[in-house]
C-alpha cells in the first residue's frame, strides 16, 4: 500500500447518522482509518436526507454541512487515527467545497456511489451517480485539483456498471482509494485491484478471520467493518486477522 498510509489495515466503513468523531474514537484501537458521515452537502442531496428521516432512517442534517465537516474532523485532531468524510451531492460544488476542509486537516474525502435509497438515487447521489461514470469522474477531479486524497464508495452488482473499467476511470481521474462494497461477488475485488493503482478497501460481511483473508487473498490493501463497527469483539477479531495477515507476508 502505497498512495494512501494508516494502520492498522482496517477502516470504519461510514454509517449514515450514526459515524462521528465520537464513533470513531471509540473505535481507534482496532482500526487506523474512519470514514465519517455520510453527509448531504447540496439542496437536493438534503432534501433527498430530509425524506429518509422521514421513514425513520438516520441522516446527518446540521445547519451548515461543509461546517460540520470540519467541526468533526476537528474533534479528530488528537485522536491516533486517520480521518476521512463520506460525502453525498447531486452537485459538483459542494464537493469541492468539502474537499478543502479534507485537505486542511489531512482528512481523506470520500465520494458517495454507493447508497441505493430510492430518494437519494432520484436526485443523482449513490448508485445512480455510479451508473453516470462521466460525472462521477468530475467529483473526483474536482475533489483533487484543490489537494483533497478522493476514495470512492462503490458497490458491486449494479447492472450496466462494469466496475473494474470504472475503478480504471476513476484512478485517471485523481482517486487514490477505492472503497468497493463487494455483495454477494467477493472476487470483483481482484478485477478491480488489477484494473487499478489505487489502494482498494474491501467491504461488506467483514467480520472474523476467514472474511478478512478471503478479502486480502483477492489483492485487498484494507478491509472495512460497518455496522458491526461499535462491537469491540468483532473489531478485535478484525483486527488480529489483518495484523496477522500483513506480518506473515513481511
Amino acid at each position: 500500500m502505497t498512495a494512501v498510509e494508516f494502520s492498522p489495515r482496517v477502516a470504519l466503513a461510514s454509517l449514515s447518522g450514526e459515524a462521528d468523531a465520537e464513533w470513531a474514537r471509540a473505535a481507534s484501537e482496532y482500526a487506523g482509518l474512519a470514514f465519517l458521515g455520510g453527509i448531504a452537502l447540496d439542496d437536493r442531496s438534503r432534501e433527498a436526507a430530509r425524506e429518509l428521516v422521514a421513514r425513520d432512517r438516520n441522516e446527518f442534517l446540521p445547519e451548515d454541512p461543509v461546517a460540520f465537516v470540519d467541526e468533526q474532523l476537528t474533534a479528530l485532531a488528537d485522536a491516533p487515527i486517520r480521518a476521512g468524510f463520506n460525502v453525498r451531492s447531486a452537485t459538483v460544488d459542494p464537493v469541492g467545497e468539502a474537499a478543502r476542509v479534507c485537505a486542511a486537516h489531512d482528512a481523506i474525502l470520500e465520494v458517495n456511489a454507493h447508497c441505493r435509497q430510492d430518494e437519494l438515487c432520484a436526485v443523482g447521489c449513490g448508485e445512480s451517480l455510479l451508473r453516470d461514470t462521466d460525472r462521477l469522474c468530475e467529483y473526483v477531479a474536482t475533489a483533487a485539483e484543490v489537494g483533497a486524497t478522493v476514495s470512492v464508495k462503490v458497490r458491486a452488482e449494479v447492472p450496466g456498471v462494469d466496475l473494474p473499467a470504472t475503478a480504471s476511470r476513476l484512478d485517471s481521474a485523481g482517486a487514490s482509494m477505492l472503497h468497493v462494497d463487494a455483495m454477494d461477488s467477493e472476487p470483483v475485488v481482484r478485477d478491480v485491484v488489477d484494473a487499478c493503482d489505487c489502494v482498494v478497501v474491501a467491504n461488506n460481511g467483514v467480520r472474523d478471520r476467514e472474511t478478512v483473508h478471503e478479502y486480502l487473498g483477492y489483492g485487498a490493501d484494507a478491509v472495512s467493518v460497518g455496522r458491526p463497527s461499535d462491537d469491540p469483539r468483532v473489531m478485535a477479531r478484525v483486527c488480529e486477522a489483518t495484523e496477522a495477515w500483513f506480518a506473515a507476508g513481511d
